[in-house]
């Protein structure tokens, strides 16, 4: 089984849409692991967006300084998911990180629309209500970045029978 992180975005928590997109993930037989809402320091931003992603060598400090100036708007909830390929079916569930070009159906594409073009003439942040990791080293970085080994949990769910092949004979 793979593990990914997905942190909520302030826009996700102030629109009070979190629940749907937990949801989402749920009934495509994703496990919730692990999950909590918090407000990150500088510090804790710059190890996830520069030291893990490397946005900075990807988009340039401006793009990273709007990006922190976004996620200090208000509280987060970091979550952990768990299935079978859960990297990639949560990344094609969340959809282009560019809202404008997601794909409807996608989290993205339904909860978010402003393009890039858009958000760097007016000096925003593009408000895509979530990250996901974006590979499987990445995943375990983030999710030991973000979460202690205590805050993680293992249990049976009624369906994984159906959504991960296991028995839930003793």
């Amino acid at each position: 089984m793979e593990r990914t992180l997905i942190i909520l975005k302030p826009d996700a928590v102030k629109r009070g849409i979190v629940g749907e997109i937990i949801g989402r993930f749920e009934k495509a037989g994703l496990k919730l692991v692990g999950v909590k809402m918090l407000k990150p320091d500088y510090d804790h931003y710059y190890h996830h967006y520069e030291t893990i992603s490397k946005m900075i060598s990807r988009r340039g400090q401006e793009a990273f300084d709007v990006t922190l100036n976004f996620m200090n708007e208000g509280p987060v909830i970091a979550a952990v998911l768990e299935g079978i390929k859960a990297v990639s079916l949560v990344r094609k569930m969340v959809g282009d990180t560019e809202p404008e070009k997601a794909t409807p159906g996608t989290i993205r594409g339904d909860y978010a629309h402003m393009g890039f073009e858009y958000a760097n003439k007016e000096g925003v942040s593009v408000p895509n209500v979530i990250h996901a990791s974006g590979d499987l080293n990445e995943a375990k970085d983030e999710i030991n970045h973000w979460f202690s080994d205590s805050e993680l949990f293992e249990y049976l769910t009624v369906h994984e029978h159906f959504t991960q092949a296991k028995s839930h004979k003793k």
